[in-house]
């Protein structure tokens, strides 16, 4: 990755990923502290498992602050790994010192709508993740109930791969692997709850738990444009791509011929131009306005 991390002192840069970097408060000694992290959400975009050229402003922020909006909403459901949000100038508003958790070494995806992956799979087996679907649904059907997809969890630059529910519990245990599907469904059905009141769909989302000794924490984000698939319900018809105020946005433009890239070249994607840059910020911050009712401020 071409960027390099910022210099924030008292912190020690710990690892970037596709959009956030971690760094660790330094103890009195000098030494990374082992029990806390600064996460900071950039406003790299990342498409197709690539990290694009062009950043979005003011995108961090927006994840950062949405994320903890849910987290307040979600606190009766799952504990949260937020410690405080006092935090170096440089970067405050997109960032939070959080617990340093375990993390289970798994994506948990919840989907209460058909679209992406999900109806690619469909199509070829009339199923999603070994779950069998009813016969006849199109991009958009919402589920009869929201259905647990997990995926690996893949480096940066790696693709994550869907995975069965029985992948889930090799992977961490079988009532582990209950637990977080259950928490992960439950996460949906309430987000949905909430957004619908404000004219927002949730079609699907991703999230990511650790471990605080025997407790599930949510982590990292939560129902977010960049976690999550947001639709306005009054333009939702089943049948087609979905209008949306996610980064679907950013991979539409990729695809068309208007960006003259090809998917399958291998080749890393092309700048974003200035309207779609634009756009893609108007959409992130026109989902965190009218799910929080609050006016966004950079």
């Amino acid at each position: 990755m071409s960027e390099v991390p910022l210099q924030l002192p008292g912190y020690a840069h710990v690892y970037s990923g596709k959009v956030r970097d971690l760094y660790a408060p330094l103890g009195a000694d000098g030494a990374p502290r082992a029990d806390q992290l600064l996460l900071v959400a950039s406003d790299r975009m990342s498409a197709y498992d690539f990290v694009l050229d062009t950043p979005i402003p003011d995108k961090g922020v927006v994840l950062t602050q949405m994320s903890l909006w849910w987290f307040d909403r979600l606190a009766d459901l799952v504990p949260h790994h937020v410690v405080s949000t006092d935090v170096p100038a440089a970067v405050a508003g997109r960032a939070v010192l959080v617990e340093r958790l375990e993390m289970l070494p798994v994506e948990c995806v919840a989907r209460a709508y058909l679209t992406g992956g999900g109806l690619n799979e469909y199509r070829s087996t009339g199923a999603v993740s070994g779950i069998a679907l009813p016969e006849g649904l199109v991009d958009g059907s919402r589920l009869p109930e929201p259905i647990f997809t997990p995926s690996t969890k893949a480096p940066v630059g790696e693709h994550d791969e869907p995975i069965p529910y029985a992948g889930v519990v090799a992977e961490i245990g079988e009532d582990l692997a209950a637990r977080v599907r259950d928490l992960t469904v439950r996460i949906l059905q309430r987000g949905n709850e909430i957004a619908t009141e404000r004219g927002i769909i949730l079609a699907d989302t991703k999230v990511e738990f650790g471990m605080r000794g025997d407790d599930v924490v949510l982590a990292d984000e939560v129902l977010t444009p960049d976690s999550s698939r947001f639709w306005p319900a009054d333009q939702w018809e089943p049948g087609h791509p979905q209008p949306s105020y996610d980064k679907q946005f950013v991979r539409d433009w990729l695809t068309s011929p208007a960006s003259g890239w090809d998917k399958a070249s291998g080749e890393a994607p092309p700048a974003l131009p200035d309207d779609v840059v634009e756009q893609t910020r108007a959409k992130y911050v026109e989902a965190y306005e009218r799910l929080t009712g609050q006016t966004f401020r950079a």
